[in-house]
């Protein structure tokens, strides 16, 4: 069973919750939150198997500059970003629901074409609350 966040960030690299929406929900968490939801999509990031060859894809779908912090960070393949400033938390959050969506994307591309049963791959059955 997912938890709530989970759910939430897995809609989020899916394409089935607006990033506007993730973005709003985000900036609604504590900060002690927001810093466990980065940790989270650090580990979701990883599971998906992201690669650094994602970075500047990552970095242009975020919006966010690459000269951000965060962006400069997972240029060198760092993933520290909880660790930053609280003015840096959504910037790292937007580039991460763009890394994990990117390589999540390439995983269910290659290895769950058919369907699977990873219960966060099948969040399109089943409704959505708001966040």
């Amino acid at each position: 069973m997912l938890y709530a966040h989970e759910v939430i960030l897995n809609e989020l690299a899916q394409g089935l919750r607006p990033v506007a929406d993730g973005v709003e929900w985000f900036e609604g968490l504590s900060d002690d939150d927001q810093r466990k939801a980065l940790h989270t999509l650090v580990l979701f990031c990883e599971q998906a198997r992201a690669r650094e060859d994602d970075v500047a894809e990552s970095i242009a779908r975020s919006g966010i500059r690459p000269t951000h912090t965060p962006a400069v960070m997972l240029t060198k393949w760092r993933f520290g970003m909880d660790r930053l400033p609280a003015y840096d938390l959504t910037k790292s959050f937007r580039l991460l629901v763009a890394l994990f969506s990117i390589a999540d994307t390439r995983r269910r591309t290659l290895h769950c074409v058919g369907g699977c049963g990873h219960e966060w791959h099948n969040l399109s059955d089943q409704p959505q609350d708001p966040p």
